[in-house]
């Protein structure tokens, strides 16, 4: 998208930020990795060193910014607008419903796992990490969660879909 700032793009008038914010209403502490900017609700905010790491080293920056390590971290790409509180409802459900595994993703229509729209125990991912804090930059997520044990959550309607071209986000707001 040419490097447009997808928190900022809006479908039928709110920004994809207070769309996510909105999604995780229910949750205690939000912290997001991006730029800093207006919100409807107070967050922690943070970025990745250095910036453009990628969405693992968002993802592992995010964990370094919570006040009190949750058990449970509800992790949200802002480029999934019809992402609602009831996803995050499903995704937490499956995770507390099986003390065996690490996380549960929200899985699309054709079978991709949305690791990015996805509930994940803290301790799982804290003990995926790299050891080298340097070598977050660039990591693959797919890398990052190798050995975790998730649950896959079927999406309901289009709520898997993103925003990944102007195209996709025409199509949402039509």
């Amino acid at each position: 998208m040419g490097g447009a700032d997808k928190a900022a793009l809006q479908v039928d008038g709110v920004t994809l930020l207070e769309r996510s914010l909105a999604a995780t209403v229910g949750v205690a502490e939000v912290v997001v990795v991006g730029e800093q900017v207006p919100t409807s609700r107070s967050v922690r905010w943070t970025r990745e060193e250095p910036p453009g790491g990628g969405p693992a080293a968002g993802l592992l920056a995010g964990l370094d910014r919570f006040a009190t390590p949750p058990d449970l971290v509800v992790v949200l790409a802002v480029d999934m607008p019809r992402v609602n509180g009831g996803t995050v409802a499903r995704l937490t459900w499956a995770v507390e419903a099986d003390p065996e595994v690490d996380g549960a993703v929200l899985v699309d229509a054709d079978g991709r796992r949305q690791t990015l729209a996805a509930v994940y125990r803290h301790a799982a991912l804290t003990a995926a990490r790299p050891a080298d804090p340097a070598d977050d930059h660039g990591l693959p997520v797919r890398r990052l969660l190798a050995a975790l044990r998730l649950v896959e959550v079927p999406a309901v309607g289009d709520e898997a879909r993103d925003v990944d071209t102007w195209e996709s986000l025409r199509d949402l707001t039509q």
